[in-house]
C-alpha cells in the first residue's frame, strides 16, 4: 500500500511538472519552427551565416506608368554575411539596370551594419562612410527578416509571442522582441518551417506599409534547414528576389565591424532645404538649391508652381519661398509633371497646403490613392491636415493665361514615362522640362524625344530652365546632345 501511494505521488509530480513546462499554443509555433530548422540548440549555437547567389531588385515608383511592372535591376555577385546573435551584417552585390537610365546602369554596392551604425564602402578602395539613422533602422529590420535570426530572437525568454491565428491556411504569431521590434511569423502547416516574416514599416510616400520576406526551397546547410529562395515584398509589390547557390555557417566575420573612424563619426542628417531664387523673366522664377528644381509662374491673382519634388521638407520650403515672391498673391496651383516619386514626393505636402494639382489625366487614380494612404506610424502634413486633393487634369495640352502671363503645358511620352508635362513660356521662349534632358547625364536616352516634341509643337526655343541640371541656351543643349551618347557602351542591357 505504501509503494502504491509513493508511485501515485511521483506520477502526480511528473504530470504537474509537464503541465508547468507546457508551451503556450503561440510559443509552440515558434518551437515547432525551430525544431523543423534543426532544433533550438543548433540554431542558438550558430554564430554567423554567409549567403551567396544572384537575383533581382525592383524599384517601386519609377516605372513607365503606375500600373506598369516596376523597373528591374539584375543582381549578381551577391554575398551577404550576418551575425546570428547581434545586428551586424555586410552585403556586397552588383546591380545592372534592365531599363533605360540616364546615369550608371551598373552599380557595385557594399553596405554594412554594425549595431546602430550603418556604413557604405565606396568602390576602388575609398574610405567607408557612415550612413544615416534611417539606413541603420532599415538594415536592422532586414537583418531580422531571416528565419535564423528571427527564431533565435524569438526563443529569448524576454520575447513575447502572442496573437495566434490562421491566415491563408497557415498559423501566424506576433513576436515582440526584447529589442522592441514586433514581427509576424507565418509557418508552413505541413513542414512547420517558417514560410514568411513581416512587419509594419513607414515610407514617406506610401505611408504605412508591410514589409514581408517569403522563404522557400529549404536546403540542408551543416545540419540546419535554411531557405535558398528569399523574396521580399512591400505591400503587393515585389522589391527583391534572391536565389542562393551557396550558404555556409560560422565563417570569418571580422569584416562586419565598422571602421573606428566610421563609428566615431556622427550619423549624417539631411541639411535644411534652401531655395535660392533666380529670375528667368518677368513673373517667372527658378527655385534652385537641390537636385530637383521648381519654377514659379506669376499670374494676375495667384502663383503656380511647376514641380513639388523630393519630400515634404523640400516642397514646404519651395511653397514658402514662392509665397514671398509677390506678397499678397497666394500659391494656388502645382504642376506635377509625372508620377515618379522623386518628382511627386512633395505631392501630399502640396495637397495639405491647399494647392490644386495640375497633372496628366492618366495619373489621377494614382494620385488619389497616394493621398488616401494611411500615415499613422508617422503623420505627415497631409495626415495632419486631413484634406482631399483637387485636380486640374491635362490631356494633350493646357493654356494658363491671363493679363500677367501665358504658360503652355504640353504632354509628351517617352520610354521613361507614359505622360509628362513640360512648360513653354512664349514671351521669353523658355522651355521647362523634367526627365527629358540634363547636361550632366552620362547618356541622353530621351533627348531626341524632347527635340521631336519641340518640333511637333513648333516652339522656337531659346532658353532651357530644367528641373534637373543648369540653365542653358538651346544651342548649348543641342551641343550637349550631339556630344553625349544616347546609350551606354554595348547598348541597353534589356535589349
Amino acid at each position: 500500500m505504501v509503494l502504491i501511494r509513493l508511485f501515485a505521488g511521483l506520477a502526480a509530480v511528473v504530470v504537474l511538472s509537464a503541465a508547468c513546462t507546457r508551451l503556450s499554443p503561440e510559443m509552440q509555433v515558434v518551437a515547432d519552427a525551430a525544431e523543423a530548422m534543426g532544433g533550438a540548440a543548433r540554431l542558438q549555437a550558430v554564430k554567423s551565416l554567409t549567403m551567396e547567389g544572384s537575383g533581382r531588385d525592383v524599384a517601386v515608383g519609377g516605372s513607365v506608368t503606375p500600373e506598369a511592372p516596376p523597373n528591374v535591376n539584375l543582381v549578381t555577385d551577391y554575398r551577404r554575411a550576418l551575425d546570428a546573435a547581434s545586428p551586424r551584417m555586410r552585403t556586397r552585390q552588383t546591380r545592372t539596370a534592365q531599363y533605360r537610365f540616364a546615369n550608371a546602369v551598373v552599380v557595385r554596392q557594399d553596405q554594412g551594419l554594425d549595431g546602430d551604425v550603418a556604413y557604405n564602402v565606396p568602390p576602388e578602395g575609398a574610405a567607408a562612410q557612415r550612413a544615416g539613422a534611417n539606413a541603420a533602422r532599415d538594415r536592422r529590420a532586414e537583418w531580422l527578416r531571416h528565419p535564423l535570426v528571427l527564431l533565435r530572437a524569438a526563443l529569448d525568454p524576454a520575447a513575447k509571442v502572442t496573437n495566434l491565428r490562421t491566415e491563408d491556411n497557415q498559423p501566424h504569431v506576433d513576436i515582440a522582441l526584447a529589442s522592441g521590434e514586433v514581427v509576424t511569423l507565418g509557418a508552413d502547416p505541413a513542414t512547420k518551417l517558417p514560410s514568411h516574416v513581416s512587419a509594419l514599416a513607414y515610407d514617406p510616400n506610401w505611408g504605412d506599409v508591410v514589409i514581408e520576406a517569403q522563404f522557400s526551397n529549404y536546403q540542408n546547410v551543416a545540419g540546419l534547414q535554411l531557405p535558398a529562395s528569399i523574396v521580399t515584398k512591400q505591400d503587393q509589390w515585389t522589391t527583391s528576389e534572391r536565389t542562393l547557390t551557396k550558404q555556409s555557417l560560422d565563417g570569418d566575420t571580422s569584416d562586419l565591424a565598422a571602421p573606428e573612424a566610421v563609428k566615431a563619426a556622427a550619423p549624417p542628417t539631411p541639411p535644411e532645404p534652401t531655395v535660392p531664387v533666380e529670375e528667368l523673366g518677368k513673373g517667372i522664377w527658378w527655385l534652385a538649391g537641390s537636385s530637383h528644381r521648381s519654377v514659379a509662374f506669376e499670374f494676375d491673382d495667384h502663383i503656380t508652381l511647376f514641380e513639388v519634388p523630393l519630400d515634404e521638407a523640400r516642397t514646404k520650403a519651395v511653397i514658402e519661398k514662392a509665397r514671398t515672391l509677390r506678397p499678397g498673391k497666394p500659391v494656388t496651383h502645382a504642376v506635377v509633371s509625372h508620377h515618379h516619386l522623386d518628382h511627386s514626393g512633395g505631392y501630399r505636402t502640396a495637397v495639405a497646403e491647399g494647392l490644386t494639382i495640375i497633372t496628366p489625366r492618366i495619373y489621377e487614380p494614382f494620385f488619389k490613392e497616394l493621398a488616401a494612404r494611411k500615415h499613422t506610424l508617422q503623420q505627415d502634413a497631409l495626415a495632419r491636415a486631413g484634406k482631399s486633393p483637387t485636380f486640374q487634369l491635362v490631356d494633350d495640352s493646357l493654356e494658363l493665361k491671363d493679363g500677367t502671363n501665358t504658360v503652355m503645358l504640353y504632354n509628351v511620352e517617352t520610354s521613361h514615362m507614359k505622360a509628362a508635362l513640360f512648360a513653354w513660356v512664349p514671351r521669353d521662349r523658355t522651355l521647362i522640362q523634367a526627365d527629358l534632358f540634363d547636361n550632366g547625364w552620362q547618356q541622353q536616352p530621351w533627348g531626341d524625344t524632347m527635340l521631336e516634341a519641340i518640333a511637333a509643337r513648333k516652339l522656337p526655343v531659346a532658353k532651357h530652365a530644367p528641373i534637373h541640371g543648369p540653365r542653358q541656351t538651346h544651342a548649348e543643349v543641342l551641343k550637349t546632345l550631339k556630344e553625349t551618347p544616347k546609350a551606354p557602351a554595348g547598348g541597353w542591357p534589356a535589349e
